[in-house]
């Protein structure tokens, strides 16, 4: 059942709220200002030291033994990484030979979701209504129902027990005669489930705990429950009632990798590019050094682009925080309000996107300077059409007919 509320917010509280989200506003405009320059720098960088890193990077074809000749030299090369270590969970009795061995814990919950709707009122003010529902499903971690608006579902929610995620990485991870540091095995991905073997011992400590907080349940039922790579706390994993864990266990197994480094010694380490850039790649299977090349081109190309939009959407965003006084100050008829809303929604897009270009068209401009001058064109180019389209308008309205009177 749903559970409703409204609020109401008068036209001086609204007009208060947009004062102070100007200076959130302006630290918005800031923020994405910054983030747009950085991350036009972080590319060029990036993209160099992928360049550096293909024009120095020799293929090694073998990597049984350690070769002390490519002491110091940039490397690719495809190889079995294996690791002897058995990683070890205790509380649920799970032993694998693995390089990396997971549990993932979930919690059968009440979830509460909002869904607002708001209704302008004549003189300024507003009037929002919230409805709340409810729903039981799998989460993360446990929900705390005492912060939940409907008095009824505010003690809803219980844990048998919690239970902490954690991952466990394999000591020695071998690359033929070679190791891998940590940070390379923390690289290496993939994932099968890890068999749950408890013993009795463990399921019966298990179950006393259990049955102490849950003292209704008869004593002769389980309450914890193995199959495949998951452990159930709860009467049924068929049934789950709210407080229910759920334990999911994952490996990595040994299992061929390649990967682009620089050899030091019998291990390896990140390549230090001419710019000062590091660089290092590991992707699993038998991959060639072109092809991780290109894929690392690839990325850096994607996360630029990720990185533009979000930029700008904080320079947009923060503009119109800083002018929403001005659409506020209409408030008292809707209708105006929405309005001037609206223009100044566009004049912000325009302008934020403008701006956004130009900081991207100096930095280009610091980095690769022809690029740079085009993108700083466009930008002037805007910002111009901006000029003239508002000067026609004050010139429209500067020539229209005044309005006959009475």
């Amino acid at each position: 059942m749903a559970y409703t509320e409204t609020t109401t917010t008068s036209y001086g509280q609204r007009l208060a709220g947009s004062a102070k989200g100007m200076v959130g506003g302006l630290l918005m405009f800031i923020i994405g200002t910054c983030l747009l320059w950085w991350n036009e720098g972080r590319a060029v960088k990036t993209a160099k030291a992928i360049g550096d890193a293909a024009s120095n990077v020799e293929i090694v074809d073998d990597v049984s033994k350690v070769n002390a000749s490519l002491n110091g030299k940039l490397i690719h090369a495809s190889a079995f990484a294996d690791t002897k270590d058995t990683l070890t969970d205790d509380m649920f009795g799970v032993r694998e030979l693995a390089i990396r061995l997971d549990r993932k814990v979930e919690y059968y919950q009440w979830v509460e979701n909002a869904q607002t709707r708001e209704r302008e009122k004549i003189g300024g003010g507003k009037e929002t209504t919230t409805t709340y529902t409810y729903e039981q499903k799998w989460v993360d971690k446990p929900v705390n129902s005492a912060e939940f608006k409907d008095p009824q579902y505010q003690s809803a929610n219980k844990v048998l027990s919690e239970v902490e995620d954690k991952s466990e990485m394999a000591s020695n991870v071998t690359f033929g005669a070679y190791t891998l540091p940590e940070s390379f095995v923390s690289a290496i991905s993939g994932g099968e489930p890890a068999e749950v073997r408890m013993t009795e011992q463990q399921t019966f400590a298990w179950n006393e705990q259990l049955h102490a907080l849950m003292p209704t349940v008869d004593e002769t039922t389980s309450l914890i429950h193995t199959s495949a790579n998951t452990a159930y706390l709860g009467i049924s994993p068929n049934s789950p009632q709210i407080g229910d864990v759920r334990i999911t266990f994952t490996k990595v197994v040994p299992t061929d990798i390649s990967l682009i480094a620089k050899v030091n010694g019998s291990t390896f380490e990140a390549y230090k590019a001419k710019n000062g850039q590091k660089f290092t790649r590991i992707e699993m299977g038998k991959v060639s050094a072109d092809e991780m090349l290109e894929h690392a081109k690839s990325e850096n190309n994607i996360w630029t682009w990720v990185l533009r939009v979000l930029g700008i959407m904080l320079v947009v965003g923060g503009l119109k925080a800083m002018f929403g006084l001005l659409p506020m100050l209409f408030k008292v008829l809707p209708f105006l309000g929405s309005i001037v809303g609206a223009g100044v929604g566009l004049v912000c897009w325009v302008f934020g996107v403008a701006w956004s270009f130009i900081i991207i068209a100096i930095a280009w401009l610091v980095f690769r300077p022809i690029i740079g001058i085009s993108l700083l064109a466009v930008s002037i180019a805007g910002i111009v059409f901006l000029k003239k389209q508002a000067a026609k308008r004050k010139a429209a309205q500067a020539n229209a007919p005044a309005a006959p009177q009475a």
